[in-house]
């Protein structure tokens, strides 16, 4: 209906409306334009009012019907119509009145404005109303309309219409003077030059305006309302754009107005940050004004330098505004002004001021800014972490103006630019880690070296001691902790000057209640966030004491010093937090650990360790479980809230406002976990917790709620997008964590338990979010950081993708499922992101977790075993990406698929060319051998298939710089060797590991990777002997060398250690070489057209290694000592004559290799039926070849000797004579009276070879006195001694005895060192002086007689004493204790023989130079028993001719 009509005085009069809808019947035409213009004019003659009629034209539907029938052709027609009715009545009017046109129609439209702009005061209130409501917006519109066309037409004049507006001093409406200018009726550009008072009317109405807020209605009113929010920002946005443009416009030729618009504008900024400051009136006023500062300013009104200009004066005024803080109060109230503590409205605005210009421009413009002017430090400081937050680019370039900045101040001694340079650095290291370096990183970067900005000169120096002194009243204790700790480097010459700052910091720490005492060891140097309690400080001191602890096992240096130089700290602070009553757990864990090693130190007092385990025992009692503390909910449900709040930003992909709600909660994090919000973490490993019942509920709930976070993020990111075309939010949200250790380290502990305990519990959605988040967290901490695990697992810190990688055990069928799940999602996850070049994925990748897929996919996937072609970086590479994602994010896709998709992708096959991705063969190894065979994913036949393929198909053929063997079998031979000795080292380990978390007891695939060892070797003697290459000798050295190497490798140490690490090493070979041909071990030579036996390689072995892993020492195992026989006659029968070469290679055993000859003799009983059956299946002859039938001859004389009969002696070597003799010996238990009566009868004064053989049989029999002595469940030590004694009477009169105790001295003897270990010879002096003292004073009177008994007796009395300062003499036995000695009456007793002996000796006993050796080694070990040789002894009287020999 047509709104003119509530105006009409005579309401039966028809409007020009009704009128004009009665003809609409008739088509018009263009010919009859003319006619109803006379006729429209004809009507207005006779009765129409003037002002009826603009109401008329103000009508939103006129010409409705016209419009309706005839569209554009009749709106046309109406427009020229109406606007020329408009126009001709006016000049009528006018000329009528006897005034111009102008003012007439000025005059109509003011009146017209009026109607519709009254009534603006809202309903039910006084609150004035700053927009037209949508029914006066639609008249005001065609009223413009109207007006415009008046203008086209000569009737309006603006200016006029603008003067008549501000008559009587009326406020303009500002919508109205909106819709002047943009109906270019009167532009607001000249509105403002040629009104005096716009600053009085159009500053406050823009106030009001962005103060104003639509009424709220009904479902109704809400269309209106958006309508009103849009036409809202027009206006603003448009006067804005109009001031911009003439008040920043360098052409501008007005400086006047200029100035104006520039003003305005600050009154708005100021009013602005008036708000912003005054948080309770900040609301949507101020948020619709920072909304102003955008680009789209940039338009017609202003240029784009007119912009950026605005943007740079904006930012200067708000940094200069208020300068009412000094720089002692920016000092202090500093770390109030972080980016998580300021206002949300002045952050904002920094961002919006800082959009268009580069970070470049930005800080140098704040260098200008502060060099130049007074600052509002607060704003200052807010701009800049603003820009540090939002812009990750800001942060080389703030370490570059700081740089600048301390240049310049110590070439001029610019204090103000020192000062700057110390907030800014403050400020941003207030950031954290993620952000910027911390404060004392920064300051030691800075001053910490010899190379730094105050080291040139004294002067230098002097002036930043008197700046650190200055701030000393007005720092933080924090930073003075800082500088304190971490002081500036000082030459020595000036440390005078350091020590006076040190001393001044100190008293202002104490002045705080901040006393050095409180300090704490591990003082936090982060320099940010208020000081900790002593309390707290005390807990994080006791936190990485037991970290050090567990590392290294020992307590660290910096807790001993504070027991003795920090006492009062360490008693009252330290040992109560280390002290603090909790529930024990049953295994001692690393806190324990550490109470119990002070404990032992004595560091700990009695009293207070007294009540520490009664109060934790009394807690046991009261509480069965762990009870985690009672904490404030209020940080989960903020965190929570933040949390949601970034998850949809992450859908949005804003990523300012991404960072600025990371940065929140990265501030929330650090109320739930206190403590040093900024320490870098990249200085000592993080100790890993793996015991969740030390885990806080509120710990456990706030990690929890991290990992489901990201793992929604992850999902709700990649419902369209592959992860390379996401934001950078995950990198970000990982970053967050290293701010803080005990989080950091709180995170890394629970995916340890989720991998390793609860992997089957995990969904696929888990699983690829977990992948997710660790391969950006194995991102971070790829460079520096370590993480060290319990012991059990691993004693030395181990990167984080070592730990994952330990985490995700493949030893079960269920473990490797998790494992392949995880590692192909991350490994996915890691190809999407840098889809680029493989150089690039390599952070984004890990090799831990890569290296697992080429160790499970090709074991649990067959089809994957053949050799994909080499792939290469296609063209539709984005395409490759899309559905290698599309297949883990697809729910309907199984792993298989995915994996199978995965090792055909041409990235996948990429990396494997990079040798940090190669599964080398002993890595696969490592993996395979600790395999449960029992739970394992395949079969017995698919296990020895795929092990099979691995080796052969495999391995062999792989290049050796791709980890394989390149064709060499020995060298796949080899590294089987290798992986299977290796594992029987850590086995001890992996049992503690297994039983810890659980898994079953059940054989490894050693048996397995035995049998490929057996299959190749098999080969490589099959190809050998049908001609294809090789021969046994190459075949039987490589065996041995492979043991040799791996036994040289362990015995390098004389420790008990390694000496047990030796024996498990042999043990495991033995093992392996019983599973082998024993043929292999004789290498068979070709001479002279016949074939001979070598064992040299054997010999070799059992005198290098074997000789020094026997248990007990002197005897080789019996299946041992059986399989290397077995050998020599296997080897034997491929001869020509094999008796021959048999006994011929036998008989050399007495020299070259008595080990085996002694324990042959030994075993001989068990081993004469097994080698006569062998060698009558070999040969089908009924007796073994001569020499080895002389054994069965010696025991049978041995046998009879001991009955007291008189059998003629073998034609064997003395050795062996003696080791019959030695073993008839210990068999006749009941016989040993008779026995030794029996060796009188070889007369070893008459014949050389009896002699020999008695010594030999000493040597044995004081072997088994060592052993005896060593292991007292030996029981023939007595025994041993009644059989030295006989042995010693016969012996006594010859020199022959004395040589088995000297070492280097031995002759024929020498074969006794060739039988023990090198540690029983070394005891052999021990035995001499535990045995001759021990003897008759006759028999003693006896041997002094000796030739050389003084220097072999004072020679053993030394060695014994070397042995017993090095505490290596053997324990006394705890049995028949009053029938041995302690070690030190021994050599007491010794030492007195030696002294009579000495005494009552001939000048001629010694040679000089055996003298000179003596004296030598007695003089600093025992200078009594030098005094008395030299004393008793003639130097001149000594024999010369001797000295020759």
């Amino acid at each position: 209906m047509s709104l003119s009509a509530s105006y009409e005085s005579v309401s039966h009069k028809r409007t020009l409306s009704s009128l004009l809808a009665g003809r609409v019947i008739k088509r018009p035409k263009q010919e009859d334009g003319q006619q109803l213009q006379e006729a429209a004019i004809q009507l207005m003659e006779q009765n129409q009012n003037l002002c009826s009629l603009i109401r008329e034209m103000g009508s939103p539907d006129p010409f409705h019907h016209l419009q309706k029938e005839e569209n554009k052709p009749a709106e046309d027609v109406s427009s020229e119509i109406s606007g020329s009715l408009l126009a001709w009545e006016l000049r009528r009017q006018a000329a009528r009145r006897g005034v111009s046109v102008a003012a007439l129609s000025v005059k109509v439209l003011l009146q017209r404005l009026q109607e519709i702009t009254e009534g603006s005061e809202e309903r039910g209130g006084s609150r004035r109303r700053e927009l037209l409501t949508s029914s006066q917006r639609v008249q005001l519109c065609v009223l413009m309309e109207s007006s415009r066309e008046l203008l086209s037409q000569g009737a309006l004049c603006p200016k006029l219409l603008w003067q008549e507006s501000r008559r009587d001093q009326r406020l303009p409406n500002l919508e109205v003077v909106f819709r002047l200018h943009s109906h270019n009726i009167l532009t607001l550009k000249h509105i403002v030059e040629t009104d005096e008072g716009v600053r009085s009317w159009l500053v406050p109405q823009l106030k009001a305006l962005c103060g104003w807020t639509p009424p709220q209605g009904g479902e109704e009113e809400e269309e209106e309302e958006e309508e009103t929010r849009r036409v809202q920002q027009e206006v603003l946005t448009t006067v804005a754009a109009v001031l911009v443009g003439a008040g920043f416009d360098p052409t501008a030729a007005d400086r006047k107005l200029s100035l104006l618009c520039c003003s305005m504008l600050d009154d708005l900024l100021f009013w602005l940050l008036d708000a912003v400051d005054s948080v309770q009136s900040a609301g949507t006023g101020a948020e619709l004004w920072i909304g102003i500062f955008d680009a789209s300013l940039c338009g017609v009104s202003a240029s784009a330098e007119a912009l950026q200009r605005f943007f740079t004066h904006s930012l200067t005024q708000t940094l200069t505004y208020k300068p009412r803080l000094t720089v002692s109060d920016a000092i202090r109230l500093q770390v109030e002004w972080t980016f998580a503590k300021a206002g949300r409205l002045l952050t904002s605005l920094f961002r919006k001021l800082a959009v268009i210009s580069s970070v470049e421009q930005l800080l140098g413009h704040l260098q200008q800014v502060l060099q130049t002017h007074e600052v509002n430090w607060k704003h200052v400081l807010c701009f800049l972490s603003t820009l540090l937050v939002y812009c990750p680019s800001a942060q080389p370039r703030l370490r570059e103006l700081l740089s600048r900045l301390l240049s310049s101040t110590f070439e001029g001694y610019d204090l103000e630019n020192l000062i700057t340079a110390f907030l800014l650095a403050r400020q941003g290291a207030l950031e954290g880690p993620g952000v910027f370096p911390s404060y004392s990183d920064w300051f030691k970067m800075s001053f910490g070296g010899g190379s730094g900005f105050h080291a040139s000169s004294k002067k230098s120096l002097v002036f930043l001691l008197k700046f650190l002194s200055d701030l000393v009243p007005f720092e933080p204790p924090q930073y003075l902790k800082v500088h304190i700790l971490h002081p500036p480097y000082v030459p020595l010459k000036h440390r005078s000057l350091l020590m006076e700052y040190v001393s001044l910091a100190k008293t202002r720490l104490a002045d705080l209640k901040e006393s050095v005492e409180d300090m704490g060891l591990y003082e936090d140097v982060s320099g940010a966030g208020a000081s900790l309690q002593p309390q707290c400080q005390a807990a994080q001191d006791v936190e990485k004491a037991v970290s050090l602890f567990q590392s290294t096992g020992k307590i660290s240096a910096t807790v001993m010093e504070a027991s003795i130089f920090r006492r009062p700290y360490f008693l009252s602070r330290f040992l109560s937090a280390l002290l603090k009553p909790r529930l024990l757990p049953v295994k001692p864990d690393a806190r324990m650990n550490f109470i119990e090693a002070l404990k032992k130190a004595d560091k700990i007092p009695g009293v207070q360790y007294s009540s520490y385990v009664e109060s934790c025992l009394k807690q046991r009692q009261q509480n069965k479980s762990a009870v985690s503390l009672d904490c404030n909910d209020d940080p989960l449900e903020v965190l929570r809230l933040q949390l949601q709040e970034f998850t949809e930003l992450v859908v949005g992909g804003n990523d300012g406002e991404m960072s600025a709600q990371l940065s929140r909660i990265s501030h929330t994090l650090g109320v739930a976990f206190p403590g040093r919000p900024d320490e870098l973490i990249g200085r000592a490993a993080i100790a890993l917790n793996t015991d969740a019942s030390l885990w806080t509920e509120l710990h456990l709930k706030v990690v929890n709620m991290i990992l489901r976070s990201f793992c929604q993020c992850l999902l709700n990111a990649s419902h369209a997008n592959p992860p390379n075309r996401h934001s950078l939010w995950a990198s970000r949200y990982v970053s967050v964590l290293f701010g803080n250790r005990q989080l950091l380290c709180t995170v890394i502990s629970r995916l340890w338990d989720l991998f390793h305990n609860q992997g089957s519990s995990l969904s696929a959605a888990h699983l690829l979010g977990l992948a997710a988040f660790v391969v950006q967290l194995n991102a971070f901490m790829a460079q520096s950081l370590l993480v060290q695990l319990p012991p059990p697992v691993r004693r030395q810190p181990v990167t984080f993708g070592e730990a994952l990688s330990l985490a995700l055990a493949c030893n079960t069928s269920a473990n490797m499922l998790v494992c392949v799940r995880l590692c192909v999602a991350a490994v996915c996850y890691g190809i999407c992101t840098r889809d680029s070049l493989p150089q690039q994925q390599q952070e984004y990748v890990p090799s831990s977790l890569y290296k697992k897929l080429l160790y499970l996919i090709p074991r649990l996937v067959p089809e994957a075993r053949g050799a994909p072609p080499a792939g290469c970086m296609s063209e539709h590479q984005e395409e490759n990406l899309l559905s290698l994602w599309s297949s883990i994010t697809d729910g309907n896709s199984t792993w298989r698929q995915t994996a199978c998709h995965l090792w055909r992708h041409a990235a996948f096959k990429q990396l494997e060319q990079m040798p940090q991705y190669q599964l080398c063969l002993s890595e696969w190894l490592h993996n395979e051998l600790r395999v449960q065979r029992s739970e394992d994913a395949l079969t017995d036949a698919k296990r020895q298939e795929y092990q099979q393929w691995a080796c052969t198909e495999l391995y062999l053929t792989l290049p050796g710089e791709q980890g394989g063997c390149g064709g060499d079998v020995k060298n796949l031979c080899s590294n089987l060797l290798n992986a299977i000795m290796e594992q029987q080292l850590s086995d001890a380990r992996l049992e503690k590991l297994n039983c810890e978390v659980g898994e079953s007891e059940t054989g490894t695939c050693l048996p397995d990777i035995l049998s490929r060892l057996q299959e190749l070797v098999y080969e490589m003697e099959l190809t050998k002997l049908s001609g294809g290459g090789g021969n046994g000798a190459d075949l039987c050295d490589f065996l041995f060398e492979a043991a040799s190497q791996r036994c040289s490798s362990t015995s390098s140490s004389q420790s008990i250690s390694s000496q047990l690490s030796l024996q498990r090493t042999m043990h495991t070979w033995n093992r392996v070489l019983l599973s082998l041909p024993a043929a292999l071990l004789i290498r068979l030579k070709a001479e002279g057209g016949r074939t001979t036996l070598d064992c040299s390689s054997l010999m070799e072995h059992v005198n290098q290694h074997q000789r020094k892993a026997c248990s007990p020492s002197g005897l080789l195992p019996r299946h041992i000592t059986a399989h290397f026989l077995k050998g020599l006659l296997c080897a034997g029968v491929q001869c020509g004559r094999p008796a021959e070469e048999v006994n011929r290679v036998w008989a050399q055993m007495s020299v070259r290799c008595p080990l085996l000859l002694v324990s042959t003799v030994h075993w001989w009983q068990h081993l004469s039926p097994l080698l006569a059956s062998l060698w009558r299946r070999l040969r089908d002859a009924e007796f073994l070849p001569e020499q080895l039938q002389l054994l069965s001859d010696c025991q049978l004389w041995a046998c009879s000797l001991g009955k007291a009969e008189a059998p003629q002696t073998p034609p064997a070597a003395a050795l062996l004579l003696a080791a019959s003799l030695h073993g008839a010996w210990r068999g006749g238990e009941g016989n040993q009276q008779s026995f030794t009566s029996a060796l009188k009868s070889l007369q070893p004064e008459r014949d050389a070879k009896h002699q020999q053989l008695l010594v030999f049989l000493l040597f044995l029999c004081v072997n088994d006195f060592l052993s005896a002595l060593l292991s007292p469940q030996e029981k023939s030590r007595g025994n041993a001694k009644d059989l030295f004694t006989a042995l010693l009477t016969g012996l006594v009169n010859s020199a022959d005895w004395l040589l088995i105790f000297r070492s280097n001295e031995q002759g024929v003897y020498q074969p006794v060192t060739m039988v023990t270990s090198d540690e029983r010879t070394r005891l052999m002096p021990w035995a001499f002086c535990s045995l001759l003292p021990q003897q008759s004073a006759e028999l003693l009177q006896r041997a002094a007689g000796c030739p050389g008994f003084l220097h072999t007796a004072v020679s053993c009395y030394i060695s014994v004493l070397q042995l017993f300062l090095e505490g290596q003499t053997p324990a006394p036995a705890t049995e028949l204790p009053e029938k041995q000695l302690e070690p030190s009456q021994i050599l007491s007793r010794t030492k007195q023989f030696l002294l009579n002996l000495i005494s009552q000796m001939s000048p001629s006993a010694l040679t000089s130079s055996q003298f000179r050796q003596l004296e030598a080694r007695c003089a600093d070990l025992d200078p009594e028993l030098a005094a008395a040789l030299s004393g008793h002894i003639d130097l001149h009287s000594l024999s010369p001719e001797m000295d020759f020999l």
